[in-house]
């Protein structure tokens, strides 16, 4: 498993330099003890507080672009401190990133309060995403009712001579799929506008628009 090792102190003073080290070695014996293959290991001088950090979105950009499955760091207060760790928790849980540390030498144990804050944040960011798509429905709707026609915007139809292209609005696939929805929820999305698409289809009209958007 390939791994990214994080370590953080709070300010530059030269007692914190033996903590860094310090991090940094326990965390290569832990990736040792499991095998895993370090990428890349990030040490950073900044309050964990701050949720701009350099460090912090080098590591997030490269377990989005798939570099890495897992995180090492030696205890959670090492990520971020306050609402910085729920928000960086949450992120790497939506990337399915595995959080190892030295404490529990093993995979991060978070404590109950944390663990409860999380299920919250996950249950509101649910429930707005389920807003948004009942807005986009109502919005729609609304557009279709005052003589909005969604199949002229379709850019694609050329792309099958044979078989009849069911009517997709590619753009709003594009769209949907740019705000996190699976394609599962773009089909239940777009059916309850009234088009009768499979999931299939859906996957299949994107990946058809990533190809040309690729040339």
């Amino acid at each position: 498993m390939n791994v990214i090792i994080y370590c953080r102190v709070s300010t530059d003073k030269k007692v914190q330099e033996t903590s860094l080290a310090r991090q940094k070695e326990e965390l290569l014996q832990l990736a040792n003890r499991y095998q895993f293959n370090v990428i890349k290991c990030i040490e950073e001088r900044a309050s964990g507080y701050e949720v701009e950090r350099d460090g912090v979105f080098d590591m997030l950009e490269s377990f989005e672009n798939g570099q890495a499955e897992a995180l090492l760091i030696q205890d959670e207060t090492r990520l971020g401190r306050g609402n910085t760790k729920i928000a960086l928790f949450h992120q790497l849980t939506k990337l399915n990133v595995q959080i190892f540390s030295s404490i529990h030498d093993g995979e991060l144990e978070l404590s109950e309060s944390d663990s409860m804050v999380l299920a919250i944040v996950g249950i509101v960011e649910e429930y707005q995403r389920k807003i948004h798509n009942l807005k986009i429905k109502r919005g729609m709707k609304k557009a279709i009712a005052n003589g909005y026609k969604p199949a002229h915007n379709l850019t694609n139809q050329h792309l099958s001579p044979g078989r009849e292209r069911k009517e997709v609005p590619i753009e709003e696939i594009i769209r949907l799929r740019n705000n996190n929805l699976t394609f599962s929820e773009i089909a239940k999305t777009l059916n309850g506008l009234g088009y009768e698409v499979s999931k299939a289809t859906i996957h299949r009209r994107y990946q058809e628009y990533q190809i040309i958007d690729s040339d």
